[in-house]
């Protein structure tokens, strides 16, 4: 997968076509840049449907995970990260904390989060796949692409690599 690109060049190419995220992110995994179609999780202080989803083929795809923005638990850890790995998945885009962030930061795949937190996460099988999220003044949809490096993370709707 094609990883030699910049936000920046992408935002002065197509202007118009791209979506800004604001600067809320941080990156812990073992990859600054990446890039693929979204597939997204609306979830809270539950990670049940994280595991089940990264234990499905990810084709390159970048998971978003809207967390609520919560504090008080992880809803991602080295061994997940592992799975995205493992799976196929370019990254994953964390809207709340994640931990393991050592064990994460040695995975070459791209994981962005709000904070770290240390506390494991409920299991609940609770949340919903597929379905539009916003948060970081952005909408994340299924099958839109995302694009992240160290200046950001923008989303369009096509790949504009191949534009």
């Amino acid at each position: 997968m094609r990883m030699d690109f910049l936000t920046a060049d992408l935002c002065d190419a197509f202007p118009d076509r791209v979506q800004v995220a604001e600067p809320v992110f941080r990156s812990f995994g073992g990859l600054a840049t990446f890039y693929g179609p979204v597939e997204t999780l609306k979830v809270f202080e539950d990670n049940t449907l994280v595991r089940e989803t990264l234990e499905t083929e990810g084709r390159g795809r970048v998971l978003v995970v809207d967390g609520g923005a919560s504090t008080r638990c992880a809803l991602v850890g080295g061994n997940l990260a592992g799975l995205a790995h493992i799976h196929g998945w370019a990254g994953v885009v964390v809207y709340g904390g994640i931990r393991d962030t050592v064990g994460i930061a040695a995975i070459p795949v791209g994981v962005l989060a709000l904070h770290t937190v240390p506390r494991k996460s409920e299991k609940r099988s609770t949340g919903e796949r597929g379905v539009p999220v916003r948060f970081a003044g952005v909408t994340f949809l299924p099958g839109h692409y995302l694009y992240a490096d160290p200046d950001g993370v923008i989303t369009a709707v096509e790949n504009l690599l191949v534009l």
